[in-house]
């Protein structure tokens, strides 16, 4: 069974950035795809970013690509997300999760069933 604690989130202000990691334990990190998905006030959860297992291949949610940067350190067994120009619209629980397949497919989005807690983020006008 696979652990995940996400860190990094906070308040910020528009147009800033913040970066969250996830560090992960339980199992061969390097074998599974990993993603950030987030959910706002009275709004279901929503994908944002996943990752493949190497670290080559992402893949974004329209809203936040060439904002956020989703990146993985296999060495470390931790995933992150950097993000940029932030918007109130950004605001939201963020959530690290993990695939449950090995070398899945990044765009399988309901393979992904492991969750941390989840970190706030809140971006200000």
């Amino acid at each position: 069974q696979v652990q995940l604690v996400e860190s990094g989130g906070g308040l910020v202000q528009a147009g800033g950035s913040l970066r969250l990691s996830c560090a992960a334990s339980g199992r061969t990190f390097s074998s599974y795809n990993m993603g950030w998905f987030r959910q706002a006030p009275g709004k279901e959860r929503e994908f944002v970013a996943t990752i493949s297992w190497s670290g080559y291949t992402t893949y974004y949610a329209d809203s936040v690509k060439g904002r956020f940067t989703v990146s993985r350190d296999n060495a470390e067994n931790t995933v992150y997300l950097q993000m940029n120009s932030l918007k109130p619209e950004d605001t939201a629980v963020y959530y690290c999760a993990s695939a449950a397949s090995m070398w899945g497919n990044i765009r399988d989005l309901a393979d992904f069933r492991s969750w941390g807690q989840g970190t706030q983020v809140t971006v200000s006008s």
